[in-house]
C-alpha cells in the first residue's frame, strides 16, 4: 500500500450507525507463523485485511509456503507450507512488523536453522527479545548474535524444559509455545502471557494436534507431538478495535452500534471507560454506544485524582492507552494516565496539545489530562498505530480540517478506516501526497 498518502478530516461532525469488528490483528499474525508448525493446509477464517497482515503473508511466500485468499472471500484464507526454506527469509519484510520475531520457532522446527533479523514494528520505547532467546536456548537451541540478526540452531531437535519467563512477553509466549509442541518430552511454561490471542493460538495448535493444557492460565503445559496436522480456524474480533470504535462514539458525542463482538475480552476496557463516564450496552452480540453519557470521569474514593494505568492480561491492554487518553480529553474532570510497558507510548500527545488537549506529560510513562477541552484541525503524523487511530479519533472531534500523513501506520492495524468511518457520517478523505 501507498505510504506517501494522508487523510484530510473535517471535523465536528456527529457520528450514526453501525461498525462491523474486523479479525484479530495480535492473533492473525502469529496463527500465521504456527500455519508453518505443518505440511499439512490450514484454513483461516475472518482475516482482517490491514498491512501488518499482508506483510506477513509475503513473508511466509518468501519461506516457499503458499498463502492464498478465496476468490468469493477475501477474508478466508488457504495455507499451505509442505517445502519451506529458512535460507529464503526476506530480511526487509521480516522489519516491517515486531511479529515477524513468532516465525523464529517454526522456523527452528521445521528446518533445524535460522537467521533472525533484529524486528521491526511501532516505534513505542525498548522492546526486547531476550524472553525468546533464553528459552529456546533452554529447549536446546544455541544461539549466535550477529551484527544485526540472531543466527538460531538445533542440530539435535527441541526438548522440553521447565521454563519460567523473565517477563510475560505475549510474542515470547507464543514462540514458546510453538517450540514446545513439536519439541520432545513436556514443556511447563510459568508466568506465561495469557491474552486473548494467545488463547487462540493455543486452541488452533490443538485443532493440529498439539497437547496444550492451561489456557488462559499464566502455566502452560505441554507435551511435544511428533507432528501436527492441518485444521480450520476463526480468527477473533479485534477488541482493541472495539476499544477503538468505543472511544470514537464517545469523543465525537456519537450514537454508534458495534456488530458481531466477543463480549468475554472487554470486561477491563469496559471498566476503563466507565471511569470516563462512558456507558455501553449490550444488546446480543452487539454493543450500543449512546450519544448522551456523563462524560465526567469517576474520582476514586475519597476524592482522590482517577488513574487508568497499563498491566498485562487481564489489565487494561496497553493498545488502548492512547485511544482511552483521547476520549479522557473531552470528559470533565482530571486523570492520570499510567502506561506501565512502553516509555515512547505517550509522546504522542504532544500532538493533542498543539489541538488545544489540557495535557500535563509527566514522564515518558505517566500523563494528566484535564477536560473537555476544545480541540482544533491541525496537521498531523500518525507515528504508530494506535495513536495514529488516537489522532484520527482527536481529529474526528475537532473544529475545522485535519490532515494526517504517514497513514501507512493506521493501515497497517485498521482495514479500510476511512471508507468505515465516512459510512457512519464522517467526513474523510484519502489523498496522495
Amino acid at each position: 500500500m501507498p505510504r506517501d498518502e494522508k487523510f484530510v478530516v473535517q471535523g465536528g461532525q456527529r457520528l450514526a450507525g453501525s461498525l462491523d469488528v474486523s479479525g484479530n490483528k495480535n492473533e492473525a499474525l502469529p496463527v500465521l507463523s504456527a500455519c508453518l508448525l505443518t505440511s499439512a493446509p490450514v484454513t483461516l477464517h475472518n482475516m482482517p485485511l490491514i498491512g501488518d497482515v499482508r506483510v506477513m503473508a509475503d513473508v511466509l511466500r518468501g519461506l516457499g509456503a503458499q498463502v492464498t485468499p478465496r476468490p468469493d472471500d477475501p477474508h478466508t484464507w488457504d495455507i499451505s507450507a509442505p517445502q519451506i526454506s529458512s535460507e529464503e527469509l526476506d530480511r526487509a519484510l521480516f522489519r516491517k512488523l515486531r511479529a515477524s520475531i513468532t516465525l523464529a520457532a517454526p522456523l527452528l522446527c521445521r528446518c533445524g536453522k535460522v537467521t533472525i533479523p533484529i524486528p521491526g514494528g511501532d516505534k513505542i520505547g525498548k522492546r526486547r527479545i531476550d524472553t525468546h532467546l533464553l528459552a529456546l536456548q533452554e529447549m536446546g537451541a544455541a544461539v549466535y548474535e550477529e551484527t544485526d540478526s540472531y543466527l538460531l540452531t538445533c542440530r539435535d531437535g527441541l526438548h522440553g524444559a521447565n521454563l519460567w519467563l523473565d517477563e510475560a512477553s505475549v510474542t515470547g509466549t507464543e514462540n514458546i509455545i510453538m517450540a514446545a509442541v513439536c519439541a520432545q518430552g513436556e514443556t511447563t511454561i510459568y508466568n506465561a502471557a495469557c491474552e486473548p490471542h494467545v488463547q487462540q493460538l493455543c486452541l488452533l495448535l490443538n485443532r493440529m494436534g498439539a497437547r496444550i493444557e492451561g489456557i488462559g492460565t499464566n502455566r502452560l503445559v505441554i507435551r511435544g507431538v511428533p507432528e501436527l496436522g492441518g485444521a480450520q480456524h476463526t480468527i477473533a474480533p479485534d477488541y482493541i478495535e472495539i476499544g477503538s470504535f468505543i472511544g470514537l462514539a464517545a469523543a465525537t458525542h456519537s450514537s454508534l452500534s458495534i456488530r458481531n463482538v466477543s463480549c468475554a475480552p472487554l470486561r477491563m476496557i469496559l471498566k476503563a471507560f466507565q471511569k470516563l463516564g462512558i456507558e455501553v450496552e449490550q444488546a446480543g452480540n452487539d454493543l450500543l454506544v449512546p450519544a448522551h453519557q456523563s462524560r465526567t470521569i469517576v474520582n476514586d474514593f475519597r476524592g482522590a485524582i482517577a488513574k487508568i494505568e497499563s498491566a498485562p492480561w487481564p489489565g487494561i491492554p496497553a493498545d488502548l492507552m492512547s485511544i482511552l487518553l483521547v476520549t479522557a480529553t473531552q470528559c470533565h474532570g482530571t486523570i492520570l494516565f499510567h502506561e506501565k510497558l512502553f516509555e515512547s507510548r505517550l509522546f504522542f500527545t504532544d500532538r493533542l496539545v498543539g489541538m488545544g488537549a489540557r495535557i500535563i506529560l509527566c514522564d515518558p510513562h505517566r500523563a494528566v489530562v484535564q477536560g473537555p477541552a476544545p480541540l482544533h484541525g491541525e496537521y498531523l503524523t500518525s507515528p504508530d498505530i494506535r495513536a495514529g487511530v488516537a489522532l484520527l479519533i482527536a481529529a474526528l472531534c475537532a473544529s475545522g480540517e485535519s490532515i494526517i500523513d504517514n497513514i501507512y501506520m493506521i493501515d497497517r492495524g485498521y482495514e479500510h478506516i476511512d471508507q468505515r468511518l465516512a459510512a457512519i457520517g464522517a467526513r474523510i478523505s484519502r489523498v496522495a501526497d
